[in-house]
């Protein structure tokens, strides 16, 4: 059975929120699309097939996971809004591979999810989702911080928190989220969407970011995650000042780091973008077998 016309679409998208009387809710940072192209080409983006897991996060109206379900094995749909659960059943009651769970995603057992609700969690395990800007980090951080391989994400998110993700040492987008992000996944900037594909329009653009496993762990591996992520947050917090005052605010002014960083071969008055993942590791393994964390 096939709808007569796609979700995805803005007659449609209108209609549906005219029959079940809905309005866009800012606090979950509902933008719907309603670009049919630009859907299916996120779903070809991910690259989905019969043999993957899909999770959706924040299915919204269902047009994405309306694509999702023509081309996915299963999929696993969290929305929050406890409104748009009935709407989805309704919409999406044609796909038997759709599974609707009223969940928040940042407190979701992820694992555990994976576990109960695919038939085969074996599966390749991918999240594609449209974000609400408000809460993209976190809910990006959740994701890799949790015991899953994703074998993809490919998500929806504001054009600018595109850029960070996908940046380079040496330019300006380049920070603590690209740290935090490219130190577990490869990173891509898939293709821009247009603030004219949504319902209601937002007040920027938008872009598609793919995130792949690394093809190999950074080296050398830092001590630890959580000492790496401390030096990282720490040389990132004045993004103007120099690495070396920067280095002084977290382990103290009277710290004496300045031979390590020159064993390291790195200049003190450098800004933190300048320096890589794998610097940022070195730098971390250098100050804690000198005592300094």
């Amino acid at each position: 059975m096939r709808m007569a016309e796609s979700i995805g679409k803005l007659s449609r998208t209108r209609a549906i929120m005219k029959k079940y009387g809905l309005h866009a809710k800012k606090g979950y940072g509902q933008n719907f699309l309603t670009d049919l192209h630009v859907l299916q080409h996120i779903v070809d983006a991910a690259e989905i097939t019969k043999d993957d897991n899909v999770i959706e996060i924040g299915p919204g109206l269902g047009a994405l996971t309306e694509q999702l379900a023509k081309r996915a094995g299963q999929v696993l749909a969290l929305e929050i809004d406890s409104t748009l659960i009935p709407v989805l059943q309704n919409l999406l009651a044609a796909y038997h591979n759709v599974t609707i769970k009223e969940q928040d995603v940042m407190k979701a057992d992820l694992p555990a999810l994976i576990k109960s609700e695919f038939k085969d969690p074996n599966k390749p395990i991918k999240v594609v989702a449209n974000l609400p800007y408000y809460i993209t980090s976190p809910i990006l951080i959740h994701l890799l911080s949790t015991p899953v391989h994703w074998d993809v994400i490919c998500v929806m998110m504001q054009r600018e928190v595109a850029d960070r993700l996908t940046a380079v040492p040496g330019t300006k987008a380049y920070g603590t989220l690209t740290v935090a992000v490219q130190y577990r996944m490869q990173a891509r900037l898939a293709f821009g969407v247009s603030r004219h594909a949504f319902v209601p329009q937002p007040n920027v653009d938008s872009a598609i970011v793919l995130l792949t496993p690394r093809s190999g762990e950074i080296q050398p591996q830092p001590v630890s995650d959580r000492l790496f992520f401390r030096v990282v947050r720490g040389c990132f917090a004045h993004r103007r000042k120099s690495l070396r005052n920067n280095l002084r605010a977290l382990l103290g002014k009277k710290s004496d780091f300045l031979p390590v960083l020159n064993d390291l071969g790195i200049d003190p008055q450098v800004r933190p973008e300048q320096l890589t993942i794998a610097q940022f590791s070195a730098l971390t393994n250098a100050l804690a077998e000198a005592g300094w964390l």
